[in-house]
């Protein structure tokens, strides 16, 4: 998720790093997803990004994901509470 933001906002690896307080090394290790992050880590690379991280709770992930979609499924009810079981 943070390569694709930080190639569309065209930003470097090390621009984002200096944004976030980071070093570009450490920045690169998340970004790769080779090295676990503090949730603060990840905050202030996602503002860098011009991105806002928040916690959902699992229960409510089908709820936001149906918010999230794309416009083209619009024959699609907006939210669906489970969508894996049978109502």
């Amino acid at each position: 998720m943070f390569r694709k933001a930080r190639q569309t906002s065209g930003l470097t690896q090390e621009q984002v790093a200096r944004l976030a307080g980071i070093s570009r090394p450490r920045y690169r290790e998340v970004e790769a997803g080779s090295a676990a992050a503090r949730a603060t880590t990840l905050i202030n690379i996602a503002r860098a990004l011009g991105l806002e991280m928040m916690m959902v709770p699992q229960s409510l992930v089908p709820a936001v994901n149906a918010l999230l979609r794309h416009p083209d499924d619009d024959d699609l009810p907006a939210f669906v509470a489970q969508p894996d079981e049978a109502s």
